[in-house]
């Protein structure tokens, strides 16, 4: 624990930066307490009524234009400051991080499945290592739930049905606590993973070592097998040419122009999307001939062809 018991350790980037803005928000709502009640309790004895003192009317003020000055101005300023502060470690924490290594992320009722980029799967264990940038893209089987790590600092929701990601740059290794934060069901409180943030040189021996439902494969190659399998090249190319369908070259994080003139940017839910409703969103120029795989691929099956087409540069 932090030495100020009031917050978990500071393990990650950005900590920092969330513990300042709540000790702004803290210190300036013991200001205006004190402020106010040492204001009423002032007037309460100052203006009370004294013994044998005559009866007087009290004044009815109208209007002071400087008090509403201040009241209005003051206040709103320090609104203001508490956004810019809130917003800027708020932008700090969503801003991608370059090189970080993806490892995809599933919640469901009540656990979360790890998937590394090898292909192997852990349950109710992220194993990271320090000082490495992760990227988590994130998704539910069933209902909401939320991503949480109190020593990060870090919320994120989790959709079922929709990627959401979240950025990791642990900077302190040790065993962190995982918590879903969205109530989902009976055995929401039980809910928990640990997060192991390891020295880099552990964590590449642990990666090399033997791992139940790895499969020897990468999940990347297990997408393109299924994107084989299910026989997608008879309408997208690899190489860039044209066929019947979009080309999967550089598809991931492309801008896609679509009919009607509006667009959208290629990524983890826009291929989902493409895969289980393909009428949705229609690519300009490109007959909207394309079968739905709803219910034919998996949820995992559909993550192992997005980690495969993320591949196609």
């Amino acid at each position: 624990m932090n030495t100020l018991a009031l917050f978990p350790d500071q393990a990650a980037r950005s900590t920092g930066e969330v513990d300042a803005v709540f000790l702004f928000i803290v210190a300036v709502g013991l200001f205006f307490f004190f402020l106010t009640q040492g204001f009423l309790i002032y007037f309460a004895i100052r203006y009370r009524r004294r013994r044998g003192e005559p009866e007087e009317e009290t004044p009815q003020i109208t209007e002071n234009g400087i008090l509403e000055f201040i009241w209005v101005v003051i206040p709103s300023l320090l609104v203001l400051a508490i956004f810019v502060v809130g917003w800027w470690g708020y932008r700090d924490m969503v801003r991608p991080i370059p090189g970080a290594m993806e490892i995809n992320v599933t919640a469901r009722q009540w656990l979360w499945e790890f998937t590394y980029p090898d292909g192997r799967k852990v349950i109710n264990e992220l194993r990271i290592p320090v000082g490495k940038p992760v990227k988590l893209t994130m998704t539910s089987t069933d209902v909401l739930h939320g991503f949480f790590i109190p020593d990060y600092r870090l919320k994120q929701d989790i959709l079922p049905g929709r990627y959401t990601h979240l950025w990791l740059q642990p900077e302190k290794t040790g065993t962190f606590v995982i918590f879903c934060s969205q109530y989902c069901g009976t055995g929401h409180s039980a809910m928990m993973a640990n997060l192991v943030v390891v020295p880099p040189d552990d964590f590449a021996r642990w990666q090399k070592g033997p791992a139940e439902g790895a499969g020897g494969e990468s999940l990347a190659h297990r997408g393109e097998e299924l994107v084989e399998k299910s026989g997608c090249l008879a309408c997208h190319s690899l190489d860039g040419s044209r066929k019947v369908g979009p080309t999967f070259k550089g598809v991931f994080g492309h801008q896609v122009e679509l009919e009607g003139g509006s667009s959208v940017v290629a990524d983890e839910n826009y291929l989902k999307e493409s895969i289980v409703e393909p009428n949705a969103k229609i690519v300009k120029g490109y007959p909207p001939v394309m079968p739905t795989f709803k219910g034919t691929l998996s949820d995992d099956d559909i993550a192992a062809i997005i980690a495969y087409l993320k591949t196609l540069k």
